[in-house]
């Protein structure tokens, strides 16, 4: 493992490569413990750098050089040289050349599971972001993009089945040995991180797809032998999603086969690998006895997106890792788009909203906070982050809504048109909506290029006498390491005027601030509305038209009435957050927090979740109170963790207490009465009566107690199964003991099943958790060599554990660090995933702040550190 500083890489020194690499034969022997690779590469000099172009350094690393040939002879030791990180070619040609390599690796021996990897039996690869390099020597970088042949070998006994990249050409066995082959061509330039191969034994769903044009594509999902009959929904969730891309986005899919290979040992959620697919298997695996709602749409959204990256991310590349957004964020947004045309687009909206403000919120306000396309990085791989993702989807969005549809449909399909192949940038990219919309967009690119979540104030003013409604606007956004000047951003309000009877008016603003939208453009700006008959409600950021904090002088009886009334579902749901957020943060800071809780607020949530006519989707989203999060950016500095889960437990409180019977009535409605079905009406009413006992049981009444236990005795699905076992663990004076042996006794072989038991115990609010964590990490179903398994255990005790993470002696804190430093021998990305939990610390109480700091100080002295968690921990704590 290196021990060095890694190297600070910044956007503005990139350089194009001086070499390009036309096509790569690789003729691959696996063996478990010694993996053949010989690779053959037609190199050119790139016509596009000034000669002479010197040196070739290809990337390599844990790799055992066994042969090297240039146009077909031997090279000398003096022609080349090899270290850690890689070839060089001393004086290579200046003409286009042969270069052939053999190398060995052990596949069973990598525990960073980046590469070639096996686990449970199966060969795997993973190569985003510079795993490539661990199978063979290559420019690894995402702007060299070749065409593959790849020929798989393997004993039939260990790997009956072999999946590369692209169409399958050849097949069959090897004379004379128990070996088998296949050969697959991709006839698509990629870069070398989309590059995949698997070998091992693997059930098999098969179905097709005929695409608008007419062509029959053979649809393949691949999972372990014994969980084929968990794979069809993943089968069903693909099919839509390229149906829906053909019609949404007109994209159709370039090849003969599409296949998705699940595995248990995967660092990542999934990986978008031309034509082969890898998902981790929590991603594809889905029974109503063994997966929830959430694990339905979980698996159909996963789906949908590596799906689309076929064309926002495999197609067309980005040429840099500077400019991951450009395929993450692009296609985050096209998942959610696709997610709220198969179900709820209300709900949807609000759900990636929560998981905005919950993840990437608080990164922009910590000290890991970084522009959507950054400006330099150490490592990368840690640079998949929420704002990369989430918010890089918030930026496309308000694209979209500041050109239109029709001008971003037409930017969409010139960006597919004009870099189809190419390795592209975000420059190149907001070009194709400039011209598509005709609007200078220089100034959205600030999105791009500035960290940190703008502010954005709004103070109104009605003239009853000038009939005159006045909007006041202002935008700020906070220093973030290494930027501390900010200039404003592009930020479109979408709003509304509601007069008393609660209908829209008419009114037209000043300064074309026309058709529902207000451009805030500047530091400062001033709309007047004119013949506004009377005083208005303003309905402001309706959809959440920008990643903006908002804060305006609007007030409870406004807050109410748009609760009520407001037409934007997404509002209504604001309105009733913003009341509790409120009503929260007084709570917090008081001795006697269930007193600062307003019953009017209270009642008025429960009212409108009794109303029928919303879907219950949306109804069970207005009983879920603030996040811990949203309470702790209420809060800024100074954050205790334990006053903010005392406030949130008074507001529970006093929903259970005001709210028994209408909640008891929303769960005897929410019955099942029929088969389980994991569509968006039946995931309304489930997540409706969850969120409703959850409430019912805030006080731990017997009476909410019993109803959990038969909820649980009686479940005929993991949804209902697991929400009662979490108010039995969360809430039963005997934490759900007897539920939590049985629970495990009839699930104990099902691993996803398992890890939902060890989060549930993870994730309970109590300064004792730790010692129920360390416990089972000594459970025999625990092994830390399993990324699903740590961040089942783990990851929510870190991440969704405020109170346990936090606890007052900093044990929590130096649990963490102690598990990062263990891991990081073995698998440096799970561990630096894990200290991300450390990102607020700077906001925390001093007492707790010290001791946060000590623990991230303990891990920065430890010795040989990965680059990963180097650079985390580096970052934390400037």
């Amino acid at each position: 493992m290196r021990t060095e500083a890694p190297p600070l890489i910044r956007l503005q020194d990139y350089t194009p490569p001086a070499y390009l690499i036309d096509t790569v034969a690789l003729n691959v022997r696996l063996a478990s413990t010694a993996t053949r690779v010989e690779a053959v590469l037609q190199v050119r000099p790139n016509p596009d750098v000034a000669a002479p172009h010197g040196a070739l350094k290809l990337d390599g690393e844990a790799l055992q050089l066994e042969g090297l040939e240039l146009n077909g002879l031997p090279l000398e030791h003096g022609d080349f040289a090899v270290d850690e990180d890689g070839l060089t070619l001393n004086d290579p040609p200046q003409a286009a050349f042969s270069l052939k390599t053999i190398v060995c690796i052990n596949p069973s021996a990598n525990t960073k599971l980046m590469g070639l990897y096996r686990s449970n039996g199966v060969y795997t690869t993973q190569c985003e972001a510079e795993g490539f390099r661990r199978i063979t020597y290559f420019l690894d970088r995402p702007d060299v993009l070749s065409v593959f042949t790849t020929r798989i070998e393997a004993r039939e006994s260990d790997a009956p089945v072999l999946l590369g990249n692209g169409n399958p050409v050849d097949a069959g066995k090897v004379p004379g040995t128990d070996r088998h082959y296949a050969v697959w061509h991709d006839p698509h330039p990629k870069p070398s991180y989309l590059f995949a191969l698997v070998g091992g034994e693997l059930g098999l769903v098969q179905d097709s797809f005929t695409t608008m044009s007419g062509r029959k594509v053979d649809l393949r999902v691949y999972v372990e032998p014994a969980k084929v009959d968990q794979a069809d929904y993943a089968m069903d969730a693909l099919k839509r999603s390229m149906r829906w891309d053909e019609e949404a986005f007109g994209r159709e899919y370039d090849l003969d086969v599409f296949m998705i290979v699940a595995v248990s040992h995967f660092n990542m959620g999934a990986m978008e690998n031309k034509g082969l697919n890898i998902f981790n298997d929590k991603y594809v695996l889905a029974s109503a006895d063994t997966a929830t709602d959430d694990d339905f749409e979980g698996v159909e959204s996963v789906i949908a997106h590596e799906y689309f990256h076929n064309w926002t991310g495999n197609r067309i590349t980005c040429r840099d890792w500077f400019q991951l957004c450009l395929k993450e964020g692009l296609t985050v947004f096209r998942d959610q788009e696709f997610t709220a045309d198969m179900r709820s687009r209300a709900v949807k909206r609000i759900q990636d909203v929560r998981l905005l403000r919950t993840l990437q919120f608080s990164e922009d306000a910590g000290p890991l906070a970084h522009p959507v396309r950054p400006q330099a990085y150490r490592e990368i791989n840690n640079f998949y982050t929420a704002t990369v993702y989430e918010k890089g989807a918030e930026v496309i969005r308000m694209l979209k809504t500041l050109i239109g549809t029709e001008a971003f449909r037409r930017g969409m399909d010139l960006y597919f048109d004009r870099h189809d192949g190419d390795a592209a940038t975000v420059e190149q990219f907001i070009t194709c909506f400039a011209q598509s919309s005709g609007r200078n967009l220089d100034a959205f690119m600030r999105w791009y290029a500035q960290a940190g979540t703008p502010e954005v104030t709004v103070a109104t003013r009605y003239d009853a006498e000038q009939k005159s409604f006045t909007l006041r606007l202002a935008q700020s956004t906070p220093a973030t390491p290494n930027q501390a000047g900010k200039k404003p951003v592009m930020i479109p309000i979408a709003l509304r005027l509601i007069g008393p009877d609660g209908r829209e008016l008419d009114a037209t603003g000043e300064n074309g601030a026309a058709d529902g939208l207000i451009e805030l453009d500047r530091a400062e700006r001033t709309v007047t509305f004119t013949d506004v008959a009377k005083h208005p409600v303003a309905s402001l950021l309706r959809g959440f038209s920008a990643p903006v904090k908002l804060t305006d002088d609007l007030s409870d009886a406004d807050r109410l009435f748009l609760l009520t009334h407001d037409s934007d579902p997404f509002n209504r749901w604001q309105a009733a957050q913003s009341m509790m957020l409120s009503a929260l943060i007084v709570a917090q800071a008081s001795d006697q927090p269930q007193r600062a809780i307003p019953v009017a607020v209270v009642d008025a949530v429960l009212s409108a979740a009794a109303d029928t006519s919303f879907d219950d989707a949306f109804r069970a989203e207005l009983l879920k109170p603030p996040s811990y999060a949203d309470v702790a950016q209420g809060v800024g500095t100074g954050v205790d963790p334990d006053a903010i889960h005392a406030a949130l437990e008074a507001l529970r409180g006093v929903f259970a207490r005001r709210g028994a019977k209408a909640l008891q009535a929303i769960i005897a409605g929410a019955a099942e009465d029929g088969p389980y079905v994991p569509d968006a009406a039946g995931a309304g009413r489930r997540a409706l009566k969850r969120a409703a006992l959850s409430l019912l049981a805030a006080r731990g009444s017997a009476e909410a107690i019993d109803l959990a236990r038969r909820q649980f005795a009686e479940a005929g699905n993991m949804t209902d199964r697991l929400s009662a076992l979490s108010v039995l663990v969360n809430r039963a004076r005997d934490r759900g003991a007897p539920e939590l042996e049985t629970f495990f006794t009839r699930f104990r072989r099902h691993p996803l099943v398992v890890d939902k038991w060890f989060a549930l115990q993870a994730g309970v609010p109590h300064a004792d958790t730790l010692e129920t964590v360390r416990r089972l990490m000594d459970h025999k179903a625990f092994s830390l060599d399993n990324p699903n398994r740590v961040r089942a255990l783990i990851g929510t005790f870190a991440a969704a554990n405020p109170v346990g993470f936090n606890r007052r002696d900093g044990a929590g804190y130096t649990f963490i660090a102690d598990t990062v430093t263990q891991l990081d021998t073995s698998n440096p990305q799970v561990a630096a995933r894990l200290l991300s939990a450390f990102r607020s610390w700077k906001t925390l109480v001093q007492g707790r702040k010290i001791l946060a700091r000590e623990a991230l100080e303990t891990i920065a002295k430890r010795p040989n550190l990965s680059r990963d968690v180097s650079d985390i921990v580096t970052r934390s704590l400037a």
